[in-house]
């Protein structure tokens, strides 16, 4: 009976498992979503058919995200897709009382503090949002195309560092997949290993 009760429990934790480890797939739809952004407005996946979708994970206190921002690389981003009609979605799933959470109003200060651009910032102190997309690290990106498919998810480019002076040298993958889907080709690197601080989940 021990034997029994043993193996059911341990079929159980793998299917638990399973769902907790689950995670988007490129070329498939992305996960949809309702959230609310830092003005309190409702904002959901759907109401972006249409357009192009960029999701960034952010957490301003982390050393890989100031990388991107004081070296206004983030921003450059942000202004250059979203005047090109892109959504650019910035997203916190910081928990409340750990790093890097910020309510609306703080949000707005530090989107005004250091010159951000998105379209809108998403507050998902939950998780909900991040466990969804199964994102691990500020920064983490997604690229959604306009028929609502994920085509790209991982780092923003190819070193995998803290420092602003490798940025000039590395691959940027947002870059490059958003051009490839601007000339219809697929992307060539769709999936790619996110680096940076661990995203502070509840």
């Amino acid at each position: 009976m021990k034997a029994l009760k043993l193996i059911v429990a341990s079929a159980l934790l793998v299917s638990l498992s399973g769902v907790a480890l689950a995670v988007p797939a490129v070329n498939k739809p992305a996960p949809d979503f309702t959230a609310i952004d830092s003005n309190g407005k409702t904002v959901n996946l759907k109401d972006f058919a249409g357009k192009k979708v960029i999701l960034e994970w952010t957490n301003a206190d982390c050393p890989f995200v100031k990388k991107h921002y004081n070296s206004d690389n983030m921003q450059g981003l942000q202004t250059k897709y979203t005047e090109d009609d892109v959504v650019w979605l910035s997203v916190i799933s910081s928990a409340k009382g750990k790093q890097g959470y910020v309510d609306g109003k703080g949000a707005n200060k530090l989107s005004k503090d250091r010159g951000a651009a998105p379209s809108h910032v998403l507050l998902d102190p939950e998780g909900t949002i991040g466990k969804a997309y199964g994102a691990k690290t500020t920064p983490h990106m997604y690229i959604v195309d306009e028929k609502g498919t994920l085509k790209y998810m991982g780092a923003i480019d190819s070193i995998r560092s803290a420092d602003a002076a490798d940025i000039p040298k590395a691959t940027n993958y947002v870059n490059k997949a958003m051009m490839e889907l601007a000339e219809g080709k697929s992307v060539s690197e769709p999936v790619t290993q996110a680096y940076g601080c661990s995203v502070k989940y509840k």
